[in-house]
């Protein structure tokens, strides 16, 4: 079995280590996994990316003539939208490699065209990282559900016409994609659910399974140890949140974080807490109204990752719109109780009062109050974080990811052989 996974990075981003994880869990199983990528950030000999510096130039500037269209919508909000209608050169780079299945992730960023698939020979396996794959161009909807009938008129667009670039991008993909050998896997629930409610995908099989990470990597380190490490307070309990772009990406939820904060800072626990941000840099201007905040800037090695997730007292990511987010999960699997919005795949993995705390959305004052009730109690606390821990041992961990993987892929084969024949 050759399986070749087609992702715009390897490890630049949630949606690239994800899948990065997943093509090691699979080397680690004995099956040939490769990737090709757009950018490479590793230095590993199993990822192929463009070597010459002009194609990696060309790469950026494809980007930039990507998004040209949208400026003709001045009234769009600032949510990315992907076009992907330039060409690549990924056909010839699969042909090279021949594999027997196609593991799609995200391919954004002018990485892939959307015609390009049906230029290659499946079946594909496609793991969805958001919402773009069956919607007109949006990675997370809102509001919206046109992407349920054939989208148009769309509100991240600021447009009011049926014909729109949405409806262009919607057009092209159902074009391009009808018949073909494909099968989607959702890390969520919730966005298996979106995909089967889709007007694009709602005729194809949608499998359920959870992305997963290295346990032992991401494992509970002694706090004390860990806090000395990264010169951070032992009298404090800690209040951390992180995610790539942290303050500013509004849909991870930082101005609903703020708001709890200030809460908490005129509440008995003023003097008891400071807050670790990673994923930022300290602004210009700070708060003085809420704790202390201690900014670690990105983070990207799991060391790194898992130190900072031990030095912390509780994870609060108050997203409005999220899959399966990696950050919760490498929290919960070094024991760190969560703190999160009832939204999206975050009830995959954290269960209300049993291993962190379910706020109602976007309640600040509810958000707020999980905060306390988790920190509040050391016994509580402890069972909290053993709960934690347990929870990503048994269902999220690389190896149970890469053997389900592995078995959809033999099915495939299989049924494709079947008919072959």
């Amino acid at each position: 079995m050759k399986v070749l996974h087609i992702s715009t990075s390897d490890t630049d981003g949630g949606a690239a280590r994800a899948a990065y994880r997943l093509h090691n869990g699979l080397n680690n199983i004995g099956v040939n996994s490769q990737m090709l990528v757009q950018q490479k950030s590793s230095d590993d000999k199993t990822v192929f990316a463009p070597e010459m510096r002009l194609f990696q130039g060309i790469a950026w500037s494809k980007l930039t003539f990507d998004a040209l269209p949208l400026k003709f919508y001045r009234q769009r909000r600032k949510n990315s939208l992907s076009l992907q209608y330039l060409p690549d050169r990924v056909v010839s780079r699969v042909g090279q490699i021949a594999p027997d299945i196609i593991n799609l992730h995200w391919i954004c960023a002018a990485f892939m065209q959307i015609e390009t698939m049906r230029k290659l020979q499946g079946p594909f396996v496609w793991t969805l990282h958001d919402m773009w794959a069956f919607t007109g161009g949006c990675h997370y909807n809102g509001e919206c559900d046109r992407y349920t009938a054939s989208c148009g008129a769309c509100p991240q667009l600021g447009s009011q016409q049926d014909w729109d670039l949405s409806s262009w991008v919607w057009q092209r993909k159902a074009k391009a994609w009808k018949d073909l050998n494909l099968t989607i896997v959702s890390p969520s629930s919730w966005l298996a659910k979106c995909a089967s409610s889709s007007s694009l995908f709602q005729d194809l099989r949608i499998e359920v399974i959870p992305n997963g990470l290295d346990t032992q990597r991401y494992r509970p380190i002694n706090q004390r140890v860990a806090r000395e490490l990264l010169n951070l307070p032992q009298d404090k309990q800690l209040i951390l949140f992180g995610a790539l772009h942290a303050t500013s990406e509004t849909r991870k939820g930082f101005h609903l974080l703020q708001p709890a904060l200030q809460k908490l800072s005129k509440s008995s626990w003023k003097d008891k807490l400071e807050t670790v941000i990673f994923g930022a840099s300290q602004p210009e201007s700070l708060d003085d109204s809420v704790f202390k905040a201690h900014y670690l800037g990105t983070i990207k090695d799991d060391l790194s990752l898992a130190l900072v997730y031990s030095a912390a007292d509780v994870f609060v990511l108050p997203s409005t719109q999220d899959n399966l987010p990696n950050t919760l999960m490498e929290a919960i699997a070094c024991g760190t109780p969560c703190v999160s919005f009832k939204i999206g795949g975050v009830p995959d993995m954290i269960k209300h009062e049993k291993n962190g705390y379910l706020a109602q959305p976007f309640s600040t004052e509810d958000l707020a109050q999980g905060i306390v009730w988790v920190i509040e109690n050391d016994e509580r606390h402890q069972k909290l974080s053993f709960c934690a821990r347990e929870k990503a041992e048994q269902e999220f961990s690389l190896e149970i990811q890469a053997h389900k993987y592995l078995s959809l892929f033999n099915e495939i084969k299989t049924t494709q052989s079947a008919k072959k024949n």
